[in-house]
Parts: structure tokens; C-alpha cells; sequence
């Protein structure tokens, strides 16, 4: 019982660390310093959710429901594909969205829309928390539940540093070509995922 909240912990930040569609939004977003506290705040409340359920046995009901595995696949890889569309539209045009301090910020309503599509319309979120961690939490008889608390500490912890650390790029950002860097990693990033969720297998990417 004492090994299930740092087990959880370690294995909640390795499953997020790699740069995904979810990561690399909230990097962008902390660039650009633009409705952070929410955005971080909505990753990490919405992978508390999802541990919640895996650990409680929701996991499994998921499995009974091969249905979802196709919709979450088909709905993510059409909205990835758009976003990656406009990471690349921003990144040739060159416009004042490319430039940090200046540019007016985006409605925080539509800022949420993206933030939560990007994380609850991707498979391998489920497959992470609902279903990886879940199960792996069963390894903790009656310390499910830490097990679950160390991988949403983790979550939390990670997602306010991402958005919040990325400040201290600021200075390499200042300059628009860096950032046509990043919207073009960006907009990479998203189509690779999404032709990966609608013609293959996938890599666990978030």
C-alpha cells in the first residue's frame, strides 16, 4: 500500500511525456500565455476523471463496448486533421498570430472547445488512464484508489509545468520565425495522429 501512490505517480508521467496533440496544445498555449490556468486546469481535471473511472472498474465496461474504439478514432482523426490544417495555414501566412505579445487572444469558450476536444475525442487516452492504469491499479488490492491519486498528481503536476515552463522559451519565441517552427511541428505532429487513428495502428501519443 505504501509503493501505490508514487507506482501511480511514475506511471501516470510516463505515459504523458511524450509531445502529442494534447501536450503540444498546451505548450503552444503557454507560449503564448493565453488562458493557461484553464487550460491546464482542464487537462488535469479531465485525466483525474478518466483515472477515476479506470480505477473503479470502468475499464472494463469499456471493453463491452467495442463501438467506441472506432467513433473515438474516426471523431479524433477528423478533428486532428483539421487542427494540423490550421497550424499549417498559420505557419505560411505569417501573420500577427505568429507573434506572442501582440496577437489578440482567442475567445477563452472557443480556447475550452479545442482544449477538451483534443483530450476527450483521443483514443489513447482512454487506452492510457481508463484502461492501462485501471488495470495496472488492480496490482494494488485495496489501494486502488492512491494508486489512482500518485497518476493524477502526476497529471497535475506535469501539465501546469508544461504550460507554465514554457515561458521560459519566450525569448526563442520572440522571434516569428520560431514560431512558424512550432505551428509546422504542430500541424506534423496532429496529421501524423490522426492518419495513425484512421488507416493504422496507433502509437501512444497525447
Amino acid at each position: 500500500m505504501d509503493s501505490a501512490f508514487p507506482a501511480g505517480f511514475g506511471l501516470g508521467l510516463s505515459l504523458i511525456l511524450a509531445i502529442g496533440a494534447q501536450n503540444a496544445f498546451v505548450l503552444r498555449q503557454g507560449l503564448r500565455n493565453e488562458h493557461l490556468f484553464a487550460v491546464c486546469a482542464a487537462c488535469a481535471l479531465s485525466d483525474m476523471l478518466l483515472i477515476t473511472l479506470g480505477v473503479s472498474g470502468f475499464g472494463a465496461i469499456l471493453a463491452l463496448a467495442p463501438w467506441i474504439d472506432p467513433a473515438l478514432r474516426l471523431g479524433g482523426g477528423a478533428f486532428l486533421l483539421w487542427y494540423g490544417t490550421q497550424s499549417f495555414l498559420c505557419a505560411f501566412k505569417g501573420s500577427g498570430a505568429l507573434v506572442a505579445a501582440g496577437a489578440a487572444p482567442a475567445p477563452l469558450a472557443r480556447t475550452m472547445v479545442t482544449c477538451l476536444t483534443l483530450t476527450w475525442l483521443n483514443p489513447h487516452v482512454y487506452l492510457d488512464t481508463v484502461v492501462f492504469l485501471g488495470t495496472l491499479s488492480t496490482r494494488f488490492p485495496g489501494a486502488e484508489a492512491l494508486f489512482g491519486a500518485g497518476a493524477a498528481t502526476a497529471s497535475l503536476v506535469f501539465f501546469f509545468t508544461l504550460g507554465y515552463g514554457a515561458r521560459l522559451l519566450a525569448p526563442i519565441f520572440a522571434k516569428p520565425v520560431a514560431w512558424r517552427i512550432l505551428d509546422m511541428v504542430v500541424g506534423t505532429t496532429m496529421w501524423v495522429i490522426a492518419f495513425g487513428l484512421v488507416i493504422g495502428p496507433y502509437t501512444k501519443v497525447r
